[in-house]
């Protein structure tokens, strides 16, 4: 099983002893995450959200041995993303600032967008590769069937088959994701 294809835990656990090239794909799979965080929910400047980026990598790899669910990796990482932020905004400050002061009113909803494109973006890479890149023209590229047909050497009206059964494929790897509902 490549690296890339590895669940969160098992990612994170190879990291715990010290293979570098496990660290490396975990710096890959978050980095977009991190840097949405800082960017878009926080709307940092591009120099701020780099710091934000080094500073933390650096503490998820010192205090990694403190999180106590490996599978838990992306809201600890968001968390930190979060504080680191927060202490960002608050020392440009001139003024002292209440955390409640300095979060932008929307940056949960950010947050939550940026939580939802990684598990999809997740969900793909455990689709087959003809799915990936059909549904990738499809909906990352803004082709249209008739350009994907001619990129892949089909039919037009094969494509929206395809497209249908990617889907589908990637709802089923969705829905295997999803937590149980609690009982109430």
């Amino acid at each position: 099983m490549s690296l890339v294809s590895l669940p969160d835990g098992q990612l994170v656990a190879r990291c715990r002893t010290g293979d570098h090239e496990a660290w490396r794909e975990l710096v890959e799979r978050f980095s977009r995450y991190v840097y949405g965080i800082s960017i878009q929910a926080f709307r940092l400047p591009q120099h701020d959200a780099e710091d934000v980026f080094q500073d933390v990598f650096a503490r998820a790899y010192e205090q990694l041995g403190k999180l106590r669910d490996d599978e838990a990796i992306r809201p600890w990482l968001g968390q930190l993303t979060r504080r680191l932020c927060i202490d960002r905004l608050r020392s440009g400050s001139r003024e002292q600032l209440s955390e409640d002061d300095i979060e932008p009113a929307h940056a949960d909803d950010t947050i939550a967008r940026l939580d939802e494109s990684l598990t999809v973006h997740e969900a793909l890479t455990h689709l087959p590769a003809h799915c990936r890149e059909i549904l990738d023209l499809f909906f990352a590229c803004d082709e249209s069937y008739r350009m994907i047909g001619e990129s892949l050497g089909l039919p037009p009206g094969t494509i929206a088959s395809r497209i249908s059964r990617c889907l589908a494929k990637l709802r089923e790897e969705l829905e295997g994701r999803k937590p149980a509902a609690d009982p109430s």
